[in-house]
């Protein structure tokens, strides 16, 4: 601010704020203070320029962008790059495309700065600086792209990857499934069979036993009457009768004598039915009329 006040104060020492000496006297100095690396002295000196002497010159607003910039006054230099890109002068287009070539690049906005670059170059494609960042930032921006495609590829596979892996189990879950049901739809076969066959067996069984039981009544038939009544019943032991013990005591007879007496009585009839048929089994005369 003092080096402001003192460059006004010298200005109307040498005559007035609009003799033309004195602006190229306000260059000259703001000039040496940018060159020096006073910006603060520079930006002072710009600021009289073009605020208090009202001096509209395309060089001195880049040079004031400039100065902005080398304070890290982003923003103030972006507008006064800005207010220049349209300029007819080649050499004034191309920096302010250069430098905010520069700054969208630090703010990590590379596709813009990736265009301000270009038209720099278009401006003056002698600007080595400009063609360098250009190169340098197009060929950054085409590997990045790459990897992105490359990532995207690998995502893409990982994707169809894990979808193949899914349909997969998918299928594995109903094969096993399809398995389980046939071993179940086997199992209820086979039991089916096995009933059946279990059944089959019962049946056969049942007919072979009305079968011998048919047999054995067909036999009963064709058996003789005199057979069948002559066959003594067979005696229950006297010893099963619970009352036999008591009529033995009753009649003073011992079991021993009542078993001997019995057993005469069954040889006698015994020997009556052998008699009886004997006596029916002989011939007839033949010579005789059967009746």
């Amino acid at each position: 601010m003092k080096s402001i006040l003192a460059t006004i104060l010298s200005i109307a020492l040498f005559g007035g704020f609009n003799d033309i000496a004195t602006v190229n006297e306000l260059k000259n100095r703001a000039k040496k203070a940018y060159n020096s690396g006073d910006y603060e002295k520079a930006l002072g000196h710009y600021i009289m320029l073009t605020d208090s002497l009202g001096v509209k010159d395309e060089n001195i607003t880049l040079n004031l962008a400039n100065t902005y910039y080398k304070l890290n006054d982003t923003t103030a230099a972006i507008n006064n790059y800005s207010n220049v890109l349209s300029s007819k002068d080649r050499s004034i287009k191309t920096v302010a495309h250069q430098q905010l070539g520069i700054i969208n690049n630090k703010n990590k906005k590379f596709e813009e700065a990736l265009s301000h670059f270009k038209e720099s170059l278009k401006a003056d494609p002698t600007n080595e600086e400009s063609r360098y960042n250009y190169e340098l930032l197009k060929k950054i921006l085409e590997e990045q792209k790459k990897q992105q495609d490359q990532n995207k590829d690998q995502q893409n596979k990982d994707q169809n990857k894990d979808q193949q892996k899914n349909k997969d189990q998918e299928q594995n879950k109903d094969q096993e499934q399809n398995k389980d049901k046939q071993n179940e739809d086997q199992q209820q076969e086979d039991q089916k069979n096995k009933e059946g066959e279990q059944k089959d067996e019962k049946e056969k069984g049942e007919q072979e036993k009305k079968k011998e039981q048919g047999e054995e009544d067909e036999q009963k038939k064709e058996q003789k009457p005199e057979e069948q009544e002559g066959k003594p019943e067979e005696e229950k032991p006297a010893n099963q009768d619970p009352s036999f013990s008591e009529k033995l005591k009753e009649m003073n007879i011992s079991e021993e004598k009542a078993k001997m007496i019995l057993e005469a009585m069954k040889n006698n009839e015994i020997q009556y039915y052998q008699q009886n048929k004997r006596k029916a089994k002989k011939k007839k005369d033949p010579d005789k009329p059967d009746w």
